[in-house]
C-alpha cells in the first residue's frame, strides 16, 4: 500500500490532477458523461449478450450479436481512460475507499471471466449457435459470472461516495 501512497501523491502534483480537480470547470461533468456513455456501450452490448447466452430472446442468433462486441472494448477504453482522469483528481478520495478497491477486484474479475472466455473457445463454439439454439454450458456459466461482475462494478462504482470515509 505503501507504493499506492506514492503514487498517488505523485499523481495529485500533476496539471491533470489540476485540471480535472477544478482547474478546468467543464472537465469533470465531461468526464462523468463519457464515463455514463463507456459504461452504456460496454454493459449494453456485453450484457445483451451474455443474456442470449442465458437464453433470453433466443430468437436472435449469436454470432451477429458477438460481431457487436469492438462497441463493449470500446465502451471499456472511454471508461478506463476517464476513470485514470478521476482518480487523477484527487487520489487519495479513491485509495482511501474500500468502494473503490472493491469495484476495481470486480473489473480485474470481469476481465479474468472474459480471457476464460476466449482461450477455452467458448466465442467460437457459440458462434455455431443457430436462432432458437442453446448455448454450451460452459459459455452460461461465464455469462452468468459476466452479468454479475459488471452489475457489482456498477453498484460498487455508485457506491463510491456513500461507503467509506473518502468523499
Amino acid at each position: 500500500m505503501h507504493y499506492v501512497q506514492i503514487l498517488a501523491a505523485w499523481l495529485k502534483t500533476t496539471r491533470v490532477s489540476w485540471a480535472v480537480a477544478g482547474g478546468i470547470p467543464w472537465l469533470w461533468p465531461l468526464g462523468e458523461i463519457l464515463h455514463f456513455i463507456g459504461l452504456s456501450m460496454l454493459v449494453g452490448v456485453a450484457g445483451v449478450l451474455d443474456l442470449r447466452i442465458l437464453g433470453v430472446a433466443k430468437g436472435l442468433p449469436l454470432a451477429p450479436l458477438q460481431r457487436l462486441m469492438p462497441f463493449a472494448v470500446a465502451g471499456f477504453a472511454i471508461n478506463l481512460i476517464t476513470g485514470f482522469l478521476f482518480v487523477t483528481g484527487d487520489p487519495f478520495q479513491y485509495i482511501h475507499n474500500y468502494a473503490f478497491w472493491l469495484k476495481m477486484l470486480f473489473i480485474v474479475l470481469a476481465g479474468l471471466n472474459v480471457l476464460v472466455f476466449y482461450a477455452l473457445g467458448l466465442s467460437q463454439r457459440i458462434n455455431a449457435v443457430a436462432s432458437e439454439g442453446d448455448a454450451p454450458w460452459g459459455a452460461k456459466v461465464v455469462a452468468g459470472v459476466s452479468l454479475f461482475l459488471w452489475v457489482g462494478v456498477m453498484f460498487w462504482g455508485r457506491m463510491l461516495p456513500f461507503l467509506g470515509t473518502a468523499f
